[in-house]
């Protein structure tokens, strides 16, 4: 889950595949990659759930819990992208 939440930050092309014309990634993509990247998360463990046994239905408590835990864990690209200093020496 955490190097998916970190992945959209350490790449310039959409998905690590499509590479874009502009150069960099708008922000807007890298919310778009970002909220993609959770519904993988959430439908390899839904998998991986139902493998073992009965999977069980979640509200919306649960959805919200592991989106905030997502971006968490998804802050140390935002760092690394954003709000670190860069010294071109």
């Amino acid at each position: 889950m955490a190097i998916l939440a970190n992945f959209p930050f350490f790449t310039e092309s959409l998905f690590g595949v499509v590479r874009l014309k502009s150069g960099g990634k708008p922000g807007f993509a890298r919310l778009f990659e970002l909220l993609v990247l959770y519904f993988v998360v959430l439908g390899i463990a839904r998998l991986i759930e139902s493998s073992i046994g009965n999977a069980f239905g979640q509200g919306w408590q649960f959805y919200a819990v592991t989106l905030c835990l997502f971006l968490v864990l998804g802050f140390p690209g935002f760092v690394h992208r954003h709000l670190r200093r860069r010294t071109d020496d």
